[in-house]
Parts: structure tokens; C-alpha cells; sequence
């Protein structure tokens, strides 16, 4: 492999080194680079384009208390409700006294959200008390997300990368600190330095087959904290939302939350608001409370064992065209015409309330390293997430790095030159097996750690998880990425090589994180919020701790720990590896 100079014109220029580096450009990613400080360097990591994460996908809106008839104290008490004993109340009253200031920036920014009046028009969503949610018709992620992208490519000290995967954390050896990471761009694998990395790769619904998430969501974040050895927290509870479009041949399109807020109705193919013979509440209970209702109506009946029915006929036909078009549009493409017929639907994985433990200012259990949006476990969705809190979340906590310092002290790289050599590799070979893999455990997820779960499925699931990773492990191509060196630039010389290094390293993650979804489900005996297990369906007061996971050096053997505590273990942490931020 010839050696060729790092300035040579042959290659492109990839930076080297940035103050700080962010993976991800949904809300949380996009937000968090408009607000750290513009005297530093920062690099936008985004794997696909700057519109492609959930945030683009986000309908039903963002949640806050800005209505006289509101209070941050009402929004608080529906959170911590909804998150079935697990939320950090901290956490929730940081979100929602800071709810309405996040509102008011992204007005300033020149987000229009729908009004009444002049006033911002706010509507009721499931588990609110109050109508809290601001909405830009059924289309508020994208309206958002457009909103921030087109900020971020007029600040000059934000350069955007992309496409470029984040394929490993770099820390350093001495210090523990996160020093930046391992980057594929541009047919290069490369290490970027950074003064400090901050993860905003969004949630991991491509896991299930059955997912509202874009192809985008593979948990990239919580994959590459965990390898590095960062502190997890309940990775079980996952989000099944209970109404995506369900016809054969069409993608798992989100039906909004905000439908039945607005007054929709969820039948079965009687016509029967079944809804309220699982809960008081019907259409309008807790998202884990309505996808099980679903869940279990069609286990009960082989009437039509596939799909319920979402009907808009107690809506006003202009109430409908005005609140959501884009429903309109999605239901007309694939033959449902919402105003004459009801929509089939069912629930599909949407979002993932564990994550990596952070605190209020989103630093992770290692030094340099921080954490935001659903690829963050800050402690306000608990066991089940509050519909519209997750923009809100993403738009607070990446406020918090406006103050961001670096104490480039405990955080120097060694300053060893990069070396760039050319190689010629194509693993062909190896992708029946990868493609195989990646095809199989989807279905696998859905069936053992979806909605409903029991140890016998969960078990049998981690025996086979395991036996994927280990043919993995065992493949030319993954053996190559593990062995890459750090200061090592290597040029890709086969146009497929980059692809092949995408896929396999999103296999892995996926696989990495299935793992450890599993092994917490099977480790929480109880059923609470998104978690239900048929064999243990009652919550337990003995299980209101959270499920804490780490990978740690046992006799020089990387392996996974698992422990419960009611407390956050985060300052533990903290106090052990030191902190890189005032």
C-alpha cells in the first residue's frame, strides 16, 4: 500500500481537526451547532443529507406550556405520569420551565407554526391535560428542520460534512477523554480531532420491521458510546406508536398523534371504539396503553387479525384540510381517501426513551463526549414518552451547549501526522452473510421484543443475536475496520468499498444494540410504560430503579454489565473519569 503525502492534490482536503464535532443533523444536532459558541470550529456530521433524520418525519408537533390556562408545573406532572415512575423529576421541571423560551428562539428563527389569530395556535394531544402542542399543520418537524438547516449553512464557522459515517470514537489512551472520532468521507477513512464530540444520531427504530423511523435510524449514537464504554440506561423501553398507516407495499407512515387529539376515532371493522374497553381514557390514553389495546383486539379477533381503523369522520372536512394535508396526500397516494373512508393502521416501533446517561448540560459518563435528543437519556421520558416532548427535548439540552467550555487540559491529542495510504479492497465476498443477517433481524426484534415480550422469546432472541455477532466478528470486512489505526488516512480506491463499509458497520450497530435492548427487556421482570412482558404483566414497586448497562474490562475481557439503581449513577461515573466542562 503506497504511502502518498496528506497534501497531495490527488486527494481531498479533509479537515483534521475541529473544536468541536457533532454527529447527527436532526433538531438536537442542527440546533446544538447554531448554539455553541461561534469562536469555535464545529463540524456537522450527517450520514445521509441534513433532512433525512425523524425530526424531518415529526407530525403531531412540540409541546409546551405557553397558554394562560397552562402552567409548566401542569406540563410537568403529565410528563412524569406519563413516564410511569422513571423520569428524573430534575430533568422535567429543567424541560418544561425552559419549554416556553425554546418556543420563543424558534419564533425568532423564523419558524411559522399555525396560529389563531395572532396568537400560536396549540392543540390536545393523548396524556396532556391541556392543549399544549404547536404545530405547523401535520408537517412541524419539517418545518423546523428546514428552518435550522438553512441557519446552519449561513454561519461560517459551521462546516457540514456530507454524506460521512461515524464509525468509532477516538479517546485518548491517556487522559480517557473523547478526542474525536473515526470518519468515512469522501472514499476515506480518516480520524478527525475534536476538543470535544457530541452525539445527536437520533433513535433506533430500523431494528423491527415494523417502524415509523426513516432508514437513517440503525442507533449509530448508542452503538459507538457503548463500544467506547459509556453508561446506558434503560436501552427496554421502546415507543411502539399506535397508529402507522398499514396497507401491503406502503412504507409504516406515522398517522399523528394529533389526529385523534383532534377528535378521530380508532375502530375495528365493526365500527366498535374498542379503545375504551382497555382503558377509560380510549383513543386519548398513554401511547403504550393504545398500542396494547390494538395489540391485543387483534390478537382476540380473526375477524381482521392485520390492522384497526383510525375514522375522521367526527372531524370537520376543513378542520381536516387545514390541520393535516400531509396526511391527506400520503392517504390519497396509497388509495384512502381519509374523508370518505377510514385509515387501516396499526402501531410500529417510533421512539427510544433509554439512551446514553447525560446530564442537564448533556456531558456523558466520558469526558468530552456528550449526548442529545433520543440518542440521550436525560431522564424526562422515563419508561414512556409524553407525546411532542421529544422536539421540545432536543431543542433545550442542545441550548445547554451555548455554554460550553473546553479544558483542552485533560484533552490533548497527540499530534502525530497523519499518514494517507491508497488500497484497493472489495469484500463482495462477504455480503451474502451480512445481507442475510441484516434482513433477519428485524423480524426477530419485532417478534421477541416488541410489544408484547416473555422470557422464553427473549432468550431464545439473545442466543441468536449473539450468533450473528459472532459471525461478524469473524469477517474480513469488520476485522479491517477494528484494526484501522488511529493517524491513519486511508484513500478507498474501489468505488464499492465505501457502500460496503456503510452497510456492514450499520449491521453492526444494529446488532450491538438488539443485544442490548434484549438483555435489558429480559432483566426487567416487570411490565411498565413500553416495556410489557406477558409472563410478568404487572408493574412492581420493587422495579421503579432504572436499568443501568455498561461494557467493562473483566480480566482484560470486554463484557456487558447490567445493574439496576433508583439512582442515575451518572455522578459516580463522572466523579471517576473527571469532567471536561464548567
Amino acid at each position: 500500500m503506497p504511502k502518498i503525502p496528506c497534501n497531495s492534490s490527488k486527494f481531498p482536503n479533509i479537515p483534521s481537526k475541529f473544536d468541536i464535532l457533532v454527529v447527527g443533523s436532526g433538531a438536537a444536532g442542527l440546533y446544538a451547532a447554531l448554539c455553541l459558541p461561534a469562536n469555535l470550529q464545529v463540524g456537522l456530521i450527517t450520514k445521509d443529507t441534513l433532512k433525512t433524520g425523524s425530526s424531518n418525519w415529526a407530525q403531531g408537533g412540540i409541546a409546551a406550556a405557553i397558554n394562560p390556562s397552562d402552567a409548566p408545573k401542569l406540563h410537568l406532572e403529565d410528563t412524569l405520569k406519563a413516564g410511569a415512575g422513571l423520569c428524573n423529576p430534575e430533568a422535567v421541571q429543567f424541560l418544561v420551565e425552559n419549554g416556553p423560551e425554546a418556543i420563543k428562539s424558534l419564533v425568532e428563527l423564523g419558524i411559522a407554526f399555525d396560529r389563531h389569530g395572532q396568537k400560536l395556535a396549540t392543540t390536545l394531544e393523548a396524556a396532556h391535560s391541556r392543549p399544549r402542542v404547536l404545530h405547523s399543520a401535520d408537517t412541524t418537524g419539517r418545518a423546523i428542520i428546514d428552518t435550522l438547516a438553512q441557519q446552519v449553512l449561513q454561519r461560517p464557522h459551521i462546516q457540514v460534512l456530507s454524506p460521512a459515517f461515524a464509525l468509532s470514537l477516538w479517546l485518548n489512551e491517556s487522559t480517557g477523554y473523547c478526542q474525536g472520532i473515526s470518519l468515512l468521507y469522501q472514499q476515506q477513512i480518516t480520524w478527525i480531532r475534536s476538543a470535544a464530540v457530541v452525539l445527536a444520531t437520533g433513535g433506533g427504530g430500523q431494528v423491527f420491521s415494523q417502524t415509523t423511523n426513516p432508514t437513517v435510524s440503525t442507533g449509530d449514537g448508542v452503538a459507538l458510546a457503548w463500544r467506547a464504554g459509556a453508561l446506558l440506561r434503560d436501552l427496554e423501553f421502546f415507543q411502539f406508536h399506535p397508529t402507522a398507516l398499514t396497507i401491503p407495499g406502503a412504507p409504516r407512515f406515522l398517522i399523528s398523534e394529533a389526529v385523534r387529539g383532534e377528535g378521530a376515532h380508532l375502530i375495528d371493522d365493526l365500527g366498535e371504539r374498542f379503545a375504551f374497553n382497555y382503558d377509560p381514557k380510549g383513543e386519548l390514553a398513554p401511547r403504550d396503553v393504545v398500542s396494547r389495546a390494538i395489540f391485543s383486539h387483534l390478537q382476540n379477533t380473526e375477524r381482521d387479525p392485520y390492522c384497526v381503523y383510525l375514522n375522521l369522520q367526527p372531524i370537520e372536512a376543513e378542520r381536516i384540510r387545514y390541520r393535516f394535508p400531509n396526511i391527506i396526500q400520503v392517504c390519497q397516494q396509497w388509495g384512502v381517501d381519509l374523508f370518505t373512508q377510514p385509515i387501516p393502521v396499526s402501531p410500529a416501533a417510533h421512539y427510544w426513551m433509554g439512551g446514553i446517561v447525560t446530564n442537564l448540560e448533556g456531558r456523558t459518563s466520558i469526558p468530552g463526549l456528550y449526548a442529545i435528543g433520543e440518542t440521550a437519556s436525560t431522564g424526562v421520558h422515563g419508561a414512556n414518552r409524553l407525546a411532542s416532548n421529544s422536539l421540545l427535548e432536543c431543542i433545550v439540552f442542545a441550548s445547554q451547549l451555548s455554554h460550553l467550555k473546553v479544558n483542552s487540559n485533560g484533552n490533548r491529542a497527540e499530534h502525530q501526522p497523519l499518514s494517507l495510504t491508497t488500497e484497493s479492497k472489495d469484500w463482495s465476498q462477504d455480503f451474502d452473510k451480512i445481507k442475510l443477517i441484516r434482513q433477519s433481524l428485524p423480524p426477530l426484534m419485532w417478534q421477541s421484543a416488541g410489544i408484547c415480550r416473555s422470557q422464553v422469546l427473549l432468550s431464545d432472541a439473545i442466543a441468536q443475536v449473539a450468533s450473528w455477532h459472532s459471525e461478524l466478528a469473524t469477517l474480513e470486512i469488520t476485522q479491517y475496520l477494528s484494526n484501522h489505526q488511529p493517524n491513519q488516512t486511508v484513500q478507498l480506491e474501489s468505488a464499492k468499498a465505501p457502500e460496503q463499509i456503510r452497510t456492514v458497520a450499520e449491521t453492526l450497530n444494529l446488532v450491538e444494540i438488539a443485544d442490548l435492548i434484549l438483555k435489558s427487556a429480559a432483566f426487567r421482570t416487570e411490565s411498565r410504560g413500553g416495556h410489557y412482558r406477558s409472563d410478568y404483566p404487572q408493574t412492581s414497586p420493587s422495579w421503579a430503579v432504572h436499568t443501568l448497562i455498561q461494557k467493562v474490562a473483566i480480566n482484560d475481557t470486554p463484557e456487558t454489565h447490567i445493574w439496576q439503581s433508583p439512582q442515575l449513577a451518572f455522578n459516580l461515573a463522572v466523579k471517576k473519569r473527571g469532567s471536561d466542562a464548567k
